[in-house]
Order: structure tokens, then sequence, then C-alpha cells
């Protein structure tokens, strides 16, 4: 590379105002990938769930599919095909959760080497990386990716992994996939890019058509939708690196049971309907909260006040129903806000049909170090909101009460 080649990949933005257009077969491969009748001898329609946890072999060593649960399950095989299915990928891989995940990606590395997250993620991704990969002298650097002329900066001969959210949790920030990952690649093409797509789904944004190498999920949140699973996936193309993951998933164990797998496999049947209706619900939200006067700021990259807007049309398909937004207050008005919520409850986890409220800076991102919090402003009066399924005045109208109560 001449000295003076940019070691950045800049993305152009077009003249666009839409989202891209959606996955035009998606619902199709979500109800019958995988799920072909005619692969049981009941010819039933809806996959069966098998408990067993060991099969029969016709001779020591010879088994027909399966030999022991833990290994692979019918179950888990259907819900692994229809993942990869809806993300464009060749291999899918479940979880027991979405940490489960990460602590398997975290055992491709060795002690030494170097991972670098985006700086503002899940807590329970954040605490992983200060309180357990430290102890297995893998180094973690926190960087801002929207400061992607600097990323060269952080890059070292030791760094394996390149960790990403878009969007970000709490603080909704969007990132650019493909620049992000033509810029690793440029750099050092075995450094592998991982996105968390939790808060999107497969329907809204594909992370491996965007460059990615690996897409991770936690599937207790919009994929499953019913908060009554908890599960994590991933999902990829590169073979050797899922031959890798595949011997980790048996060793270690990290596996989920054939029910929630059944449970899972069902909700994705209804992904898309659930999809739009949160996005449609949660923009309806976010213009309502954008509009009050004990609101300073309201982070939905669906709204064009926000800074990400233009790149989130350019790489989603639409948006969730994910929003995070500043009080006018304290912790007090913060804690008095919730208390007066009746349909958003207050709960940690998103993405299921009810609508739930949350401070970041008490609940899911409490494991994040103060000062780490300061800087990225998660502070008390950021409220995060998971807008579900409920008619949409309704949660309004609740939100709009509880605002009166602090005023009050």
């Amino acid at each position: 590379m001449a000295p003076n080649d940019k070691i950045f990949v800049e993305s152009i933005p077009p003249n666009i105002d839409s989202f891209l257009s959606e996955d035009k077969h998606f619902s199709t491969k979500a109800i019958h990938s995988g799920c072909n009748p005619q692969q049981w001898s009941s010819m039933c329609v809806i996959p069966p769930i098998s408990l067993s946890t060991t099969y029969e072999q016709f001779a020591p060593g010879e088994p027909k599919l399966y030999d022991y649960s833990r290994s692979n399950n019918p179950n888990r095989e259907i819900l692994e095909k229809s993942l990869a299915a809806l993300d464009g990928g060749k291999y899918g891989l479940c979880f027991s959760s979405g940490l489960g995940a990460i602590n398997v990606i975290m055992q491709l590395l060795q002690s030494g080497d170097h991972v670098i997250c985006i700086d503002d993620v899940y807590g329970g991704t954040n605490r992983y990386f200060k309180k357990i990969a430290s102890k297995f002298n893998i180094s973690v650097t926190f960087f801002d990716f929207n400061n992607l002329q600097n990323l060269h900066k952080e890059i070292k001969s030791n760094t394996k992994l390149i960790w990403l959210e878009c969007p970000t949790n709490p603080l909704m920030k969007v990132v650019d996939i493909t620049a992000i990952s033509s810029t690793v690649k440029l750099i050092n093409t075995k450094i592998l890019v991982i996105v968390d797509n939790t808060f999107l789904t497969s329907y809204f944004q594909k992370p491996l058509a965007l460059g990615a190498d690996i897409v991770l999920y936690s599937l207790s949140k919009y994929m499953n939708g019913h908060s009554d699973v908890i599960m994590g996936a991933i999902v990829l193309n590169n073979e050797e690196v899922h031959q890798e993951l595949r011997f980790l998933q048996n060793a270690t164990g990290v596996i989920p049971s054939p029910f929630d797998c059944y449970l899972v496999e069902r909700s994705l049947k209804t992904l898309k309907l659930r999809m739009k209706e949160h996005m449609e619900n949660g923009l309806k939200v976010a213009k309502f909260l954008e509009s009050h006067p004990l609101i300073e700021e309201v982070l939905h990259p669906g709204l064009k006040s926000h800074s990400g807007y233009k790149l989130a049309l350019r790489q989603w398909s639409g948006c969730s129903g994910m929003l995070s937004f500043y009080l006018k207050g304290d912790l007090n008005d913060s804690k008095t806000f919730l208390k007066n919520l009746k349909y958003f409850k207050t709960a940690e986890s998103l993405g299921g049909f009810e609508s739930l409220a949350e401070i970041p800076s008490l609940m899911t991102h409490m494991s994040v170090p103060p000062e780490m919090r300061k800087t990225l402003k998660i502070t008390d009066n950021l409220i995060r909101l998971s807008v579900g399924l409920e008619s949409v005045q309704d949660l309004i109208d609740d939100l709009n009460k509880a605002l009166n109560a602090i005023k009050n």
C-alpha cells in the first residue's frame, strides 16, 4: 500500500430516503427451511419434539443420524438450518444463551490474542470481556467505530476479532458494517468481524451480506419473541470456522434443549409479521417522545434527527421496537416515570410481544464500570424501551401519564 493511500474504506451514502427493500422470500424460508414433512416417517407438517437424550446405533460407532443429543438433535438441527437460511448463511449453530454463544466464539482465541469491541455494547458482553476474557490473557480494546479513520491505529498483530453491535445497546449507535469489514480485511484478512444482530434480526439486517464473518443472536429476544426461551445462535459461511465452532459446541456442552429449539422454530414463522408491527409501534412512540417537553433527546435510528439515520436507511430494511431517550431530570425522576407506567413493565430483556422499560445504568448495564458509563453517557436519566405489540395509542397514553407524574 502506498504511504498516502487511505487505510480505511469510506462508504459514500447514496441519495436515499427510504429503507432497503425487504427480503421478499423471508416468510417462505422461515416457514419451510428444514421442515420438510417427508424427513419424518409420520409425515407430520409441524416438526415433532424429540426429547430423547440418546439414540440406538446399528452397531458400535454406527449411528443412523444421531448418537447423543448434546452432539446433535433433530429439533436443534431444524432450527439451525432455519436460522442459516434467514441470514443467507451456510451454517447455523445454537447455544444455551446469547452469552453462551459469546463464550464459545471466544474459545476460538488463545492466550495473548486481542479483540476490538465497539464501545457501547450490551452490559453482559462488556462484563464478559472485562471479567472473564481478561483472566485468560485476552485483551479487549473498546472503540467508537464511527471514528473509522482511526481503526488502523487499534489493530495489532495479535488482533483476532472485531466485535460489533448495530444498533448498539443502549445508545442505538449505527455503524457502517460494510466499511468496517472492508477496512479490516484490507489490513488483515484473517481477522473475523462479528455482528450482534439481536436488535434487528435477519429480517431487517443481514450482516453477512454486508461483509461480516459471523452473525450473533440472543434468540431470547425478537427471534423467539415470546419471552419464554433463553437461547443464543451463530450464523456464518466459513467452513473452517464452522467446524471449529461445531467442535466447541459439542465439547463444551453449551447447548439448548430440544423443546426450546421447537419453541424458537415455531416463533420464526411469525417473525416478519411481528417485526413489522414492532417497527410501526416503535416509530410512533419515538415521534411522540420527541415532541414531549420533558424529553431531552430520543435515540431511535428511524428518526431523521438521529445521526445514523442515513446509514440505517442504506444498511437496513427497517428498524425494531428498540429505542432509548434522556429524560429532563435525575434518577428520582427516572424511577418516578417507571413506577407510573402500566403497560410498560419494568424489566430487563427485550423483543417480546410485551412492552418493557428499564434504566440501563441500574439494570442491563450496571456491570459496566462507572467511569465507562459516564464517558458513554449511560446516565441515570437514560431510559431504554422495548416497544411491544400492544395497541400503540395505549402505549403512548401510558408514557404520557407516566411523564405527567414527574411534573406533579
